[in-house]
């Protein structure tokens, strides 16, 4: 048997391949995402490695609670007297101080050089302790005073050489700088887009605003003196607020977030590569229970010369085991390529990633095979037991079917319960579980549950949905019209399995439109409702800090009434880490806000003492007027707050934290404290003369840029529309998968009625009527997983939102129109392949086929 099954796979080369198809992307998809991750983490592990070469112990700064590293907060820096003590001990063979922040390189147009979105990093050298350097001079000196070195990759791209002037913003005004020398990074063949900027300790101490201040002291223990001994012996002198760990620990622990943003983008993507193989499941399952409909006699001939029930059962799964096996290799060469691909995505919406090349590790091979082989062979079983169905006598009688199952009658009920389940499960999952693990688990459980029940009852639905998307084709097609309508109600149940493999891409194409259209809807809306008139001052990525200086030159433009500076950062208050804010007195008449207790006056009173702070956080702590409550900064000040004001945010997102305090509070708690908006009223509103004023006065600070309203708003969605089109492209996969399945399914239905197209043909249908018919068919089949899919989709958006109240409820009406055409387009292009064939038949051999 197993060299009849194998024979018989190679007589059906082209079934084979398209169905294998469908495993070969979502292997490739799991692939290339394992690829993709393992390559960024060997690349951020090589970078982490080459920064502390040669240290074997490392004192930084020690924030009095656990950061966020969610609000632009940093650990404090420790006074620079402390790298002399180090030097003394006599464990310490060589130690070294440094400071390092963001350094905007400013290019020959006066625009900031940003690749995507990359950080812009800067940070002190000193050459004269090459031990501790990772970097290596290309050309040129290391720098002196006033003098910066830049990585070799900006360089080649802006053309800038050495002994050119250039412009550096950090935490200040530009200060224009001459090039010294050119650098590159240890061994990195790829920094992912980000740019490097290197000075001497003074000058970067002057423009990060760190006199005096270090960030990080790297110490080289004597020889016969261990890692572990030398970081004893320095913890012996730490004063308050630093901490030391050995180099490796040290860089460890800089890998730590990067790590966890890596898994969770692993988890993401793989995500991705499991609903391209459930896809491909419902391709191999309807291609495999039409070929085995086909063969009808072939199998019942084979039980007639004596083959056994299991042994024809079997024959069906070593078929599509060997598939899977053929179809998961070649995935994982495909998902090699889609490795690369995936690159260039991200580097295309401004996520440049760091690569040193592709790594390959045994476990994406053994996760990918097992993962192809497991859903073709699980996909298998079904179709495989109804082989063992078939009749003997079926072998000599023209035109027999498979019976029916002895489940088959409680096909509706079984899909009704399936499909109540998993709704009950999502319900659960979004208003019932907690934490966040067992919150996807039960919405991952319930819509496989809602897929695998909505996929079994759309049979119940494509007679009549049939009938009404095959109309335009029936009344404006002629007989090919009408033919095709009646071809995809003929049988309900493969259509409907065929529509459903596009249904599941659909619905959760929809989904992701209409959750980032309800999004975008309340920021908008909470903007407009929050912020009265005027411009905006970001960074130009829109969310990194900028210097004070910028707000307050911003504040000198002719015309300007008030400006609001906001910053923010992370705070302990009642023992738990928050995000707060400070705002200026000069804000009063800015914002709108609706405040549940106190008044716009609130904001022009918080003096260094004064907090207002949100509803839902004031009834948490139980805080009403005149509450006094502890606020802790990084840097271990803590200072008593009194609540002056309560104000209920829109549901879009405010730009104000739990806790805002005054600028004035603020700056005296906070090192190096920072903007992270500034919003600036004008005399006149908006008009090109205030716009070029507020951009003439900012010309010192060219990583600010000044926006009105709508550029705002836009700005602020643009990231969110970048996630948004990684998401469509990696669902578009799934829509590749279902589109296989269609042409899959066309051909087989070609073999299946080669007798019925020869009769057509024969009284007298033209091979473009054929090829007419087909076409009109495939569309239909496709817009029924169409409308189903959106549908679904929107029902499934419907429970989300109803769970988050941030998210409202807003049809992307035409997004919907783009997904409702882009189905009759995929539906045309799995026609191309089925209906030329179909055109091709020999009348004379297509009646006499069997």
């Amino acid at each position: 048997m197993i060299g009849f099954t194998l024979k018989g796979l190679a007589t059906r080369k082209l079934r084979t391949a398209l169905t294998a198809i469908a495993i070969v992307l979502g292997v490739a998809l799991i692939t290339g995402t394992y690829v993709l991750t393992d390559s960024i983490k060997d690349a951020f592990g090589g970078i982490f490695t080459e920064i502390y070469q040669g240290t074997d112990a490392t004192v930084t700064g020690k924030a009095a609670f656990d950061l966020s590293n969610e609000n632009n907060t940093t650990a404090p820096p420790f006074d620079e007297s402390l790298l002399g003590e180090v030097r003394k001990l006599p464990q310490v063979q060589d130690a070294v101080g440094g400071v390092g922040g963001e350094a905007h390189l400013i290019g020959k147009n006066g625009k900031v050089i940003v690749f995507g979105g990359a950080p812009n990093l800067g940070f002190s050298v000193d050459p004269a302790r090459p031990a501790f350097n990772s970097l290596t001079l290309v050309s040129g000196d290391w720098p002196k005073g006033g003098e910066v070195v830049v990585d070799k990759s900006t360089a080649g791209k802006k053309d800038l050489t050495v002994g050119q002037t250039i412009g550096v913003q950090a935490d200040g005004p530009t200060l224009r700088m001459r090039i010294s020398g050119l650098v590159k990074f240890g061994g990195a063949s790829s920094l992912g887009g980000a740019t490097l900027a290197g000075f001497d300790l003074p000058t970067a101490q002057a423009l990060f605003q760190k006199k005096g201040k270090l960030d990080q002291i790297r110490a080289k223990a004597k020889k016969g003196v261990s890692p572990q001994q030398l970081v004893t012996s320095i913890e012996s002198i730490l004063p308050p607020g630093t901490q030391v760990r050995t180099g490796e620990a040290q860089a460890r622990e800089d890998a730590k977030d990067t790590e966890s943003f890596l898994n969770f983008l692993q988890y993401f993507l793989l995500a991705f590569g499991i609903i391209a193989l459930f896809v491909g499941g419902f391709v191999i399952f309807n291609s495999l229970s039409i070929t085995i409909a086909q063969r009808t006699r072939e199998l019942a001939t084979l039980r007639t010369l004596g083959a056994s029930k299991r042994q024809v059962r079997w024959s069906v799964v070593l078929e599509a085991f060997t598939m899977a096996v053929l179809a998961s290799v070649t995935g994982i060469f495909v998902g090699l390529g889609l490795a690369v691909g995936l690159f260039k995505l991200f580097d295309a919406v401004g996520f440049t990633l760091p690569n040193n090349g592709l790594v390959m590790r045994p476990r994406t091979v053994v996760v990918a095979m097992i993962a192809g082989v497991l859903v073709t062979v699980l996909s298998s079983l079904f179709p495989a037991l109804r082989a063992t169905r078939v009749p003997p006598i079926a072998a000599v009688r023209e035109g027999a079917a498979l019976p029916p199952g002895r489940l088959h009658r409680f096909r509706t009920p079984i899909a009704a319960v399936l499909t109540a389940l998993g709704f009950a499960s999502i319900a659960y999952g979004l208003f019932g579980a907690s934490g966040t693990a067992g919150i996807l688990t039960f919405m991952g459980i319930g819509t496989l549950l809602v897929f695998i029940g909505v996929a079994l009852l759309s049979d119940r639905a494509v007679r009549p949905l049939a009938w009404v998307l095959g109309w335009p084709p029936s009344v404006y097609g002629g007989a090919p019209g009408v033919l095709a309508r009646d071809n995809a109600r003929r049988n309900p149940q493969r259509t409907a399995s065929t529509a459903s493999a596009l249904m599941i891409g659909l619905a959760l194409v929809t989904l992701v439109a209409l959750l980032a259209s309800g999004i975008t809807s309340r920021f908008r809306s909470a903007v407009n409702d929050l912020w009265i008139s005027g411009y905006a001052i970001t960074a130009q990525n829109n969310f990194s800090p900028i210097p004070i200086a910028a707000g307050n030159a911003a504040a000198k433009a002719p015309g300007v009434q008030a400006i609001a500076n906001v910053r923010a950062g992370d705070a302990q208050v009642f023992g738990s880490v928050i995000g707060a804010t400070a705002i200026n007195p000069e804000a009063t008449g800015i914002f709108n806000l609706d405040w549940v207790e106190g008044s716009d006056r609130v904001i022009a009173n918080l003096g260094q003492d004064g907090a207002f702070v949100d509803k839902s956080y004031a009834e948490r702590h139980l805080l009403s007027i005149g509450s006094p409550f502890e606020l802790t900064s990084p840097n271990g000040t803590t200072r008593q707050f009194e609540v002056r004001g309560i104000f209920d945010p829109p549901t879009g997102g405010s730009p104000f934290g739990r806790v805002t305090i005054s600028t004035q509070a603020w700056d005296s708690i906070y090192d190096n404290p920072q903007n992270i908006y500034s919003f600036v009223r004008m005399k006149g509103g908006e008009s090109d003369a205030n716009k070029q004023a507020l951009e003439q006065q900012l010309k010192s600070f060219p990583n600010a840029k000044v926006q009105t309203k709508q550029e705002f708003i836009d700005n602020q969605i643009s990231a969110l529309n970048s996630i948004l089109n990684v998401l469509f492209v990696l669902l578009a996969l799934s829509v590749v998968v279902s589109l296989f399945g269609i042409v899959n399914t066309l051909v087989l239905t070609v073999f299946e009625r080669t007798r019925e197209l020869g009769m057509l043909r024969a009284v007298g249908m033209t091979r473009r009527q054929v090829r007419r018919m087909i076409r009109y068919e495939s569309v239909i089949t496709a817009l029924l997983g169409g409308v189903i899919g959106i549908v679904l989709g929107l029902v499934l958006g419907l429970l989300l939102i109803a769970r988050v109240n941030e998210i409202a409820f807003a049809v992307p009406i035409g997004q919907l129109v783009i997904f409702a055409i882009a189905t009759i387009v995929v539906g045309i292009l799995a026609a191309v392949f089925p209906a030329r064939r179909a055109a091709r038949l020999n009348v004379l051999e297509a009646l006499q086929y069997e």
